[in-house]
C-alpha cells in the first residue's frame, strides 16, 4: 500500500504499524469548516511506492470513484465519533498532554501539523520534540527513517484531529524499534523520563513486536520482555494512561502470542475498524471489524482482573484488543507531510491500527480534561462500562480479522474488543460525570 512497513502476522516480528501512513483567539472547533478548495482527482503526483500525493484533499466520493476506497477528513471523524458536543462544552484536551513515541520522528512535523490544521480550520498545537539519545540526522532517502517519519505524521495528526486543544510531546529515539527488544529499551527509558518529569498524561505507542520475538520465549523465560515493563508500572503509579496498537496482521485464533506492548495488562490495546461514512461523516452502515486488525491471546500475561467479565472468551490469558477505532485503509484519514521534498502533499494511504491508538489516546485526553485529572489505567472502567451496556461503548457485530483471526459478533470478541465508541458518552462515563 505504501513504502511504509506492514505486519504480515505477529510472528513476523516487530512493526511500526502505520507504516502502511489550547483553543485560542475565539476560534470555535465546533463551527470550523474546511479551508481551501478541493482539487480534481488527477492533480496529484506519485510517491516512490506508487501512492498518490495530492496538492489538497478531495471529497470522499472522488476517492471512492478514483481510488476505489474512501478517504476521510478529521471533520468527518468529528461527526462519526460524536465529538461536537464535547467541543461545544469546551472539552478539547486543553491542559492535557499526549506523548507520541516514534523512532527518528519527522523533521517537518510542526510545519506539517500547522498546514494540516489550517486546511481543516482547526487551531494548531505546538509539538514539543524530545530527542532521547543520539537521534541521527534525517535522510528522506533512508527508507527506515522515511517510514518512521510517515508513522510520526499519522500519529501526531490523528491525535490532534480528535483532541485539538491537547499539547503533543513527540518522543524521538535514535534506535529503530524492530524485532523483539531491539530499540525498545530506548523507548522505555524515554517514556519513563517523561513520566517522572510530569510531562505525560496519555502515551500512544503505534508500534509493537510479537511476544515470541523476545529471547527466552520458546522456553518459557519471559524476563527479556518483563524487565522492560518498568516504564509502564511507573506510568501506572503516576496515573498515566498507555495505549498501543493491537497489530496489523489480522490476528491468529490458534496461537498464544500477542503483540506487545498492546498485550501488556497496563496498556489499553486498540484494534481497528472500518467506517462507512458519507461526505459529512454520517454513517451509511455500522462499523465493521477491519480485516487486518490484530488480536491475540498473550502467552506472557494471565487474564487481568478487569477481563473477568469476558473470561468465557479469553480464558486464562490476557486478550487483545480492548477497544477499537478507525484503522482500515478504506476510510484512511487525510494526512499532510513534507519530510520528503520529492513527495510533499496530502495522502490518505495509511491507516492500520497505528491510526487507532492515537485516536483513542486523544479520546482519553478529552476524558482527562473533563475529569480534571489523569485517569491512569482505564481498562477497569472500559470493561465495567461494557458489562453495564453503557452508551459510550458501541458494539461492533460485523466483519472479521482475516482467515486465521476472529469474527465480530454481539458482545466482546477479539476482533474489536468491547467494540468502538461514542466519544461524547464515553468521555462523560470515564470522567464519572454521570
Amino acid at each position: 500500500m505504501t513504502t511504509r512497513m506492514r505486519l504480515a502476522g505477529a510472528a513476523a516480528g516487530a512493526f511500526a504499524l502505520a507504516l502502511v501512513p489550547a483553543l485560542g483567539g475565539g476560534t470555535s472547533v465546533a463551527a470550523a469548516a474546511p479551508r481551501g478548495a478541493a482539487v480534481p482527482m488527477h492533480a496529484f503526483t506519485r510517491a516512490s511506492g506508487g501512492d498518490p500525493v495530492f496538492a489538497a484533499p478531495v471529497p470522499t466520493a472522488d476517492c471512492v470513484a478514483q481510488l476505489q476506497r474512501a478517504c476521510y477528513s478529521p471533520l468527518q471523524y468529528r461527526t462519526a465519533y460524536d465529538l461536537d458536543p464535547l467541543y461545544r462544552a469546551g472539552i478539547t484536551g486543553d491542559g492535557r498532554t499526549i506523548v507520541i513515541v516514534d523512532s527518528f520522528g519527522s523533521p517537518t512535523i510542526q510545519h506539517d501539523l500547522d498546514v494540516y490544521s489550517k486546511q481543516w480550520g482547526i487551531p494548531s498545537s505546538t509539538v514539543d520534540v524530545v530527542q532521547w539519545g543520539q537521534v541521527p540526522a534525517f535522510d528522506p532517502k533512508n527508507p527506515d527513517m522515511a517510514g518512521w517519519a510517515g508513522e510520526t505524521t499519522l500519529d501526531v495528526e490523528a491525535a490532534h484531529a480528535v483532541a485539538p486543544g491537547a499539547k503533543i510531546v513527540l518522543l524521538e529515539t535514535g534506535v529503530a524499534e524492530t524485532d523483539g527488544p531491539v530499540g525498545v529499551p530506548e523507548m522505555m527509558s524515554g517514556i519513563n523520563h517523561l513520566v517522572n518529569a510530569g510531562q505525560a498524561d496519555v502515551v500512544s505507542m503505534s508500534w509493537a513486536t510479537s511476544e515470541a520475538m523476545f529471547p527466552g520465549f520458546d522456553v518459557g523465560d519471559y524476563t527479556s520482555l518483563t524487565s522492560l515493563r518498568y516504564a509502564f508500572t511507573n506510568a501506572a503509579h503516576h496515573g498515566v494512561t498507555l495505549t498501543a496498537s493491537s497489530g496489523d496482521g489480522g490476528g491468529h485464533a490458534g496461537r498464544l502470542d500477542a503483540a506487545w506492548p498492546a498485550g501488556d495488562p497496563l496498556v489499553t490495546a486498540v484494534g481497528g475498524t472500518e467506517l462507512y461514512l458519507d461526505g459529512q461523516g454520517h454513517r451509511t452502515a455500522p462499523d465493521a471489524a477491519w480485516s487486518g486488525s490484530g488480536g491475540e491471546l498473550s502467552k506472557v500475561f494471565a487474564r487481568p482482573g478487569y477481563q473477568n467479565p469476558v473470561r468465557s472468551v479469553v480464558g486464562d490469558h490476557r486478550g487483545t484488543p480492548d477497544i477499537s477505532m478507525a484503522g482500515s485503509p478504506n476510510g484512511a484519514l487525510w494526512l499532510y507531510s513534507s519530510f520528503d521534498p520529492a513527495n510533499t502533499g496530502w495522502t490518505a494511504d495509511g491507516a492500520g491500527t497505528s491510526e487507532s491508538s492515537p485516536l483513542f489516546a486523544a479520546v482519553v485526553a478529552l476524558a482527562d480534561q473533563a475529569a480534571g485529572h489523569r485517569l491512569g489505567v482505564i481498562d477497569q472502567d472500559l470493561y465495567r462500562l461494557y458489562a453495564e451496556h453503557a452508551p459510550g461503548v458501541v458494539d461492533v457485530t460485523t466483519g472479521s480479522t482475516g482467515p486465521n483471526g476472529y469474527t465480530a459478533g454481539p458482545g466482546y470478541d477479539q476482533a474489536t474488543g468491547v467494540g468502538t465508541l461514542d466519544a461524547a458518552e464515553l468521555v462523560r462515563e470515564l470522567a464519572h460525570l454521570d
